[in-house]
């Protein structure tokens, strides 16, 4: 399979990790569009969000427990943070594992983009 972020998940390809569990791995963005910006992603191959079932939801539920006290963590849970996924193509999703970005640091807008 020829998916960076399961070569990361390999060691395969180099990031400096933040978070590692037995299901879900976090590490920082190599180009940050905050001043904290960590991706986190299923070790279990999971191509999009299109792609959750009941079979594989677990993961990404877990992903969302482990938000928080990154966010705590990292110093940033009091003032927010923003969680995004970016669905196909269309939703600027560029990789295709399924993967969360939490950024936090600063403040964001809305409309998103």
């Amino acid at each position: 399979m020829d998916c960076l972020f399961c070569k990361i998940i390999n060691g395969e390809v180099p990031s400096t990790k933040v978070y590692e569990d037995d299901l879900i791995y976090a590490f920082n963005d190599i180009a940050p569009q905050a001043p904290h910006h960590v991706i986190l992603i299923p070790k279990q191959h999971i191509a999009s969000a299109n792609e959750i079932t009941a079979e594989n939801s677990a993961c990404v539920a877990h992903i969302f427990e482990v938000i928080p006290k990154l966010a705590k963590e990292l110093g940033f849970a009091e003032n927010g943070y923003r969680v995004i996924n970016n669905c196909g193509a269309d939703g600027g999703q560029t990789v295709n594992h399924l993967h969360f970005h939490l950024v936090g640091g600063r403040q964001f807008g809305w409309p998103a983009g």
